[in-house]
């Protein structure tokens, strides 16, 4: 699976426009998998417009004004009872010379082929990364280390073109929990933190590495790798507890729930049972929450998106989602292919 990089602003196509019940002034447009609420007769099914997804962090230019209020950042809301997520734009916010090369982005059929184009650079879009704690943060050692991949599940509103390819799938589900993502690894006989994007140092007050101290993280790694012929492994997981996003699952301290395992010499993520095994029987630390080892996933994707909501399995908290791993990929994928679903409820509760 190769790391993704995350498109926040692209040209899209209204895919459609419905009503909303009591509503007079705005309507629903969908683009790919998301629902977005526009004003009532401003756009038209087929229409190419600049999509930008939320969580989008855009500058303080006049054309975004409007959202100062707000702060600058894309949120999801509710109006009407309808969730919208995103904001659409026409492509005149582009430069001149960004339009004129969309336009001549046409197929052999002669018709506009320029769905997916990555204007979010055009834009100067970046992503919303809330602010981290100064015992988070750390000493930084360098950027994240190339050998592994950063932890970053695609939304399946942008997978759906693939969702009949994936109902042929056999899946399992976990629990997606809020918290901070932490990289363990071991490479070239080094062992090392990573947060989600910083390779950290080791100090007495950094929480990420007081943590994997705590747990004996290293030896139990190294013991996995020389008892299963390793050379290199690496580890991702949520760290959650006192201090990290509001402790919503108000545990004491902190700790780590694992729930992907990597090889950084194959460039391979272990199959998900192996990865199970590893962690809860041979290494004994602790794996997010098994939803359902077997799940089947439903007729249509929206259906998808409620069975997200729900209760956590850590504490009488609502669930931020359910992370789905295939069980074995019909293609090749780095040996995982997976996806999320954010519940709109958490979202909605949480969004500050």
């Amino acid at each position: 699976m190769a790391e993704i990089v995350r498109k926040l602003a692209t040209i899209e196509k209204i895919s459609a426009i419905n009503p909303i019940p009591d509503a007079d002034q705005i309507e629903r447009a969908t683009i790919r998998g998301w629902n977005v609420v526009v004003k009532k007769g401003e756009h038209k099914i087929g229409e190419l417009v600049v999509y930008m997804e939320i969580d989008s962090l855009v500058p303080e230019r006049p054309e975004f004004e409007f959202l100062r209020p707000r702060g600058f950042r894309i949120r999801t809301i509710k109006l009407r009872g309808q969730v919208s997520q995103g904001i659409i734009f026409p492509l005149s916010i582009l430069p001149d010379a960004v339009q004129k090369m969309i336009e001549k982005a046409e197929t052999f059929e002669g018709k506009y082929n320029s769905e997916g184009f990555d204007v979010t650079d055009v834009l100067d879009v970046i992503k919303y990364e809330p602010p981290i704690p100064a015992e988070l943060a750390g000493q930084v050692l360098g950027n994240f280390p190339s050998h592994s991949i950063k932890t970053d599940e695609e939304r399946i509103q942008n997978l759906i073109d693939h969702y009949e390819d994936y109902k042929k799938e056999e899946w399992i589900a976990t629990e997606k929990v809020d918290g901070t993502s932490m990289t363990a690894f071991i490479y070239n006989g080094v062992f090392g933190i990573s947060s989600r994007n910083l390779n950290l140092k080791e100090t007495e007050t950094n929480t990420f590495w007081k943590v994997a101290r705590e747990i004996k993280l290293e030896e139990k790694m190294r013991k996995y790798m020389e008892e299963n012929g390793l050379e290199s492994l690496t580890l991702q997981g949520e760290l959650l507890g006192e201090g990290i996003q509001k402790n919503k699952y108000r545990f004491k301290g902190q700790q780590v729930l694992w729930f992907r395992a990597f090889d950084p010499i194959k460039y391979q993520f272990f199959p998900f049972e192996v990865f199970w095994e590893m962690i809860s029987m041979k290494m004994n630390l602790r794996a997010v929450p098994m939803v359902d080892w077997n799940f089947k996933l439903p007729e249509k994707y929206e259906d998808l998106i409620l069975y997200a909501d729900g209760e956590s399995k850590l504490c009488q908290t609502a669930r931020e989602g359910v992370v789905f791993v295939a069980k074995n990929p019909l293609y090749d994928d780095n040996g995982r292919l997976s996806f999320k679903v954010i519940s709109n409820k958490f979202i909605l509760k949480h969004e500050e």
